[in-house]
């Protein structure tokens, strides 16, 4: 598979954990930025499900 054919970074380089250590740019925890670049497609598909989840709760 080639680089460009990955699930991308949801990153919008507003790089800043808050209190959770959730980054307030891409929702992502520090956990999940760190080791963005290791995982396979669909853990970073689950990655995504999970930041959706945690962008409707920082929209309430």
């Amino acid at each position: 598979m080639k680089t460009a054919d990955r699930v991308r970074s949801p990153c919008v380089s507003i790089c800043a954990l808050d209190q959770n250590d959730t980054c307030i740019g891409c929702q992502r925890t520090g956990d999940e930025i760190l080791r963005w670049t290791m995982m396979t497609d669909e853990e970073r598909r689950e990655v995504l499900r999970k930041v959706a989840e945690r962008g409707k709760k920082v929209a309430i």
